[in-house]
């Protein structure tokens, strides 16, 4: 059962590591701020879940000493902020965007 939670955690991070990219790339090829902020939010969304599920298989295969314990847990708050943070860019954008005064 470890392993598959292992597997899991491994393929989500690798997803989000490549999601983030595209959306990076993606955001950096958008003519409207808006739609640029869009895919920067959903970058942000994306690296806060790779950060978050890098956290959690450094916790599933490593040993707990105290630095990795230390970050472990400083990528795991940097992952939830990032999570947090892109959320609320993206809700921001998504209201620019659909505004009546941006068209």
């Amino acid at each position: 059962m470890l392993a598959i939670i292992r597997y899991a955690l491994f393929i989500i991070l690798v997803l989000s590591c490549i999601s983030a990219a595209l959306y990076s790339i993606r955001a950096r090829r958008m003519p409207d701020p808006a739609d640029r902020g869009i895919n920067l939010a959903m970058m942000n969304i994306c690296m806060g879940i790779m950060l978050a599920s890098l956290s959690l298989v450094c916790m599933f295969l490593f040993s707990g000493s105290t630095t990795a314990v230390i970050v472990e847990a400083a990528f795991l708050v940097l992952g939830a902020f990032n999570l947090f943070a892109g959320l609320r860019s993206r809700d921001y954008y998504k209201k620019l965007k659909n505004s009546p005064s941006s068209s």
